[in-house]
Formats: C-alpha cells, sequence, structure tokens
C-alpha cells in the first residue's frame, strides 16, 4: 500500500529514467473516437418526447412505489472562473443570488421527484457533480442535504456512498470538516494537471502545497476513498511534465486516480477556444503519454480496473472487480449502485426502471418548466430487450473484464454464437493482438487489453456509425 506522504516508488522513478518503450503499433491501429459507457445505449442517441411521456405514462398507471434502494446525482452547475478545457454543463459567474434561485428551483424538481420515485427508497449511493458543487457556501451545502434528507431516505452507515467533487480551489479545512458532517465519505478532487505552465494555459492555477493541505485535511476526518481526476493531452504537456505531476499525485497517494484524455472541441465548447491549438500535444505525444501514465502507475502498484481508471489493489473497487461484483453508471464505478438512477439538477440524467431520461441542459429552460409545476425532463430512450442484452455484454466487460457466454445465453434466451457472430470474428482480430482471450465459452480481457477497454465494448455497440436522433453530429473522446 502506498502512504500518504511517502516518496514515490522506486520502481515508478527507475522506470521513468530507463525509457519508455516506443508506442508501438497497437496504439496507432486502435486510437479512435468512442464512447466511455458510462450508460448503454450512450446520450447522444437520447430523442425528445416519446420515451419521456412513455415513463410519465407509466407513473401515472402504477400504484405501487418501489422499495428498492435508489442512487442520487445531484448537479450543481455553477463556477467562480473558467476552465478553458471543460466540457461541462456550467455556467461560470460571482453573482450569488443566482445559486439562490437555483436552489430554489432544485427544491420544487426534488419534491416532484421524490413524490413519484418513492421517498422510502433507500440512497445507498450519491454523487455531487458540476460544474462545482462547492461553489454552494456552507449554508447551503447544509440546505440542500437537508432538503434531500427531507424527501429522500439517507443512509448512515458505512455501506453507503456519498461523493462529491471538489475544486480544491474552492474549499479550505472547515469546508472539509462540514462535508464529513454532511455524510459525504468520498471525495474527488479535480486535479487535471500540476505543471504551473500547463494550469496558467487552462486558467485553473491550484498549486501542490495547496492540494496537499486538503489531502491532509481529508485524512485527518477519516474519509473513507479519495479520487484524483488527471487530464493528459492539456496545452504545454509533455512526457516530462506528465510523469512529473505523477510524481506528485503519488506522493499524495489518492486510493483511486482517474486519467481523462483531453478532446478538443472549440466548435462546442466556447471556453476552448482560449486554448491555443499549437500548443496542445501531437497524437503520438498524446499516445506516449497514456502509455506513462498507464506504465508508472501500474509499477507504482495501482490497479488498472479499466476505463481510464487506476485502484490500490486493497481498494473496495479492485476487490469488487476480482469477484465480478463492479458496477458502472453515470457515476463512474461503483459497488452499491441501485438498479435506478434519479438525477436532480439541470441536464442531469435518470436511468429509472428501462428508461433513460435527461432534464432540460439550458437553465432557464430548466428553471421555467419547474416553476410552471411540472419535470424539467426534456430528452429520454426507452430500451429494448436487444438493448438489454447489449447492456449486459458491455457493463460486464467494461467493470468485470470478462463475460460468460453461457450466462447470457441463459439469461436472454438467445444463441450467443449466432447472434453476435459477426462481433466474434472481430473479436477474434484482437484476441490476435493479445487484447483478450477468446474461448469457446467465455471473453477475457487480458492485462495488455485493459487500456483498449472501450475498443473492445465498441465491437458490441449497435449503435456505433448511426445517426443521432438530432441534427449534431455524434463527437466522443478518443479512446488512447
Amino acid at each position: 500500500m502506498i502512504e500518504y506522504g511517502s516518496p514515490v516508488p522506486a520502481g515508478a522513478d527507475s522506470f521513468a529514467h530507463q525509457g519508455f518503450t516506443p508506442i508501438d503499433s497497437l496504439a496507432l491501429k486502435y486510437t479512435c473516437q468512442g464512447p466511455r459507457y458510462t450508460s448503454y445505449p450512450t446520450a447522444p442517441h437520447f430523442s425528445e418526447g416519446a420515451p419521456v411521456q412513455s415513463y410519465l405514462d407509466g407513473l401515472h398507471d402504477s400504484k405501487v412505489q418501489s422499495v428498492a434502494p435508489l442512487s442520487l446525482y445531484v448537479h450543481i452547475p455553477f463556477c467562480h472562473d473558467i476552465c478553458y478545457y471543460c466540457a461541462c454543463n456550467k455556467i461560470v459567474t460571482r453573482n450569488a443570488e443566482t445559486a439562490v434561485e437555483y436552489l430554489a428551483v432544485l427544491q420544487r424538481e426534488i419534491e416532484l421527484q421524490s413524490a413519484l420515485a418513492g421517498k422510502n427508497r433507500p440512497v445507498t449511493q450519491m454523487h455531487w457533480g458540476g460544474g462545482t458543487p462547492t461553489y454552494l457556501d456552507d449554508a447551503q451545502l447544509t440546505q440542500l442535504m437537508h432538503l434531500l434528507a427531507s424527501h429522500f431516505q439517507l443512509l448512515d452507515n458505512d455501506s453507503r456512498e456519498y461523493s462529491i467533487e471538489i475544486d480544491p480551489r474552492t474549499v479550505d479545512v472547515a469546508s472539509i470538516a462540514l462535508l464529513k458532517g454532511l455524510g459525504f465519505n468520498r471525495i474527488s478532487l479535480g486535479i487535471q494537471d500540476f505543471d504551473p505552465l500547463v494550469q496558467k494555459s487552462v486558467n485553473r492555477i491550484q498549486p501542490y502545497r495547496q492540494v496537499a493541505r486538503l489531502v491532509e485535511s481529508i485524512r485527518s476526518h477519516g474519509f473513507k476513498s479519495l479520487s484524483f481526476d488527471l487530464i493528459y493531452g492539456l496545452p504545454h504537456q509533455d512526457e516530462d511534465s506528465i510523469f512529473q505531476t505523477l510524481r506528485k499525485v503519488l506522493s499524495l497517494a489518492p486510493d483511486r486516480i482517474a486519467c481523462y484524455n483531453y478532446a478538443h472541441l472549440p466548435e462546442r465548447f466556447s471556453s476552448q477556444r482560449a486554448i491555443d491549438r499549437l500548443t496542445l500535444p501531437q497524437p503520438i505525444a498524446k499516445l506516449r503519454m497514456h502509455e506513462i501514465l498507464c506504465s508508472t502507475l501500474r509499477a507504482a502498484g495501482y490497479v488498472h480496473i479499466g476505463m481510464d481508471h487506476f485502484v490500490l489493489p486493497e481498494d473496495e473497487l479492485a476487490k469488487a472487480q476480482q469477484i465480478g461484483k463492479l458496477q458502472r453508471n453515470f457515476q463512474g464505478y461503483s459497488l452499491n449502485m441501485a438498479s435506478d438512477l434519479l438525477g436532480l439538477g439541470v441536464s442531469a440524467i435518470s436511468r429509472m426502471g428501462d428508461y433513460y431520461l435527461q432534464n432540460e441542459r439550458d437553465v432557464d429552460a430548466y428553471s421555467a418548466r419547474l416553476k410552471a409545476g411540472e419535470l424539467a425532463l426534456v430528452r429520454g430512450y426507452r430500451m429494448t430487450p436487444e438493448d438489454k442484452l447489449r447492456h449486459f455484454v458491455i457493463m460486464n466487460l467494461a467493470c468485470n473484464l470478462r463475460l460468460d457466454f453461457a450466462e447470457c445465453t441463459a439469461r436472454f434466451g438467445i444463441d450467443f454464437h449466432q447472434h453476435f457472430s459477426r462481433q466474434l470474428a472481430a473479436l477474434d482480430a484482437m484476441a490476435a493482438d493479445g487484447l483478450l482471450r477468446l474461448d469457446a465459452d467465455s471473453l477475457r480481457v487480458t492485462s495488455q487489453g485493459r487500456p483498449f477497454l472501450r475498443n473492445i465494448c465498441m465491437v458490441f455497440d449497435e449503435f456505433l456509425g448511426k445517426a443521432s436522433p438530432t441534427a449534431d453530429p455524434i463527437r466522443y473522446s478518443a479512446t488512447l
């Protein structure tokens, strides 16, 4: 186990200075754009109108509310400052009244959704994201948690997973104590990169010492888990700077590390237009950074569980993967994911039964709907039996790195080999490249194949290459 404050493990340091293996043909062969599979089908295939109405009609006809566990996601869209790389649905403002108005509208949504989804369902998992949830002041954070506790059955035991995303620039030691007192037991820090030039180029200045003080406070308050989010492919990053960032990250010993590939889409995200494209690493350089990330973290003892995520071997996620119990949804990898996920706030996405549902993405439209006394749901998708089959396949691969063909056959009443004959032919080529082991009855992702997990899942995605219900072209981030 890596202890907080310990030096970087010798294996990681020597690995860097011995020189990395050059980017091989596999990385070049499989690099493409693809989904991260926090859902299947993915959000670009949601449509307006019929799916939402069908869901609401079903609620109206049902006379029995579920008592099954529930997951909650709460979206707080506000930020004090713009981070140029950001592709989240956010509102940059220093007008404190904006948050007051938003909480009033959010309260109305909480009341409506509690009455429909069921207020007696135990909330086993909850995540606050943004934007920056800690944009809210202490009183507002307390107010929001009280609202949720008044309308849903929040838990007060060690089995819960209650997490919050934090911009380190927005909190201090007192804030950490408050979050612990409110019931959060997991924290995710948006680190991105520790290099001063990279931070300046993306307008996110947060020195290492500032983050280290927060980590010390998080550890002292006994949070169950600490995660770091990193991004590679940012302006001015290179192989040396990414390794130096990793050295600092490893010295702080987070339990979990997510390494995301920066997708530069200035035509879609106006803030990215502030980034000089000539300062962005070239594709080959990004591939090499990815190799450095994977190799350095593995040398430091982290387990690559898949989909850009690394955890310490004693972490619950690593243990869950070993026994085939790891789960994944819009909140990422988890243990206590309920079958239903209720999203609250502007642009939030829910998974309720057979339905995916998304709120209005414009905050004014979201507010207007709720002020009129109606839900802000605007887009959705109703899963077909084929979707459920492919969801099962993709999530088993994404979470547990294996797939039992007989289990699929028994669960869904299909002949797996016949149903997926085309996909199995494509997997043969991946098996020949060493990314997976393909037997008569099963598929297992190899250690070499873990960085290519999104590519393997994409083989079973029936929607890739199809047009979205909207006029906008579908753009995903690069798989490597």
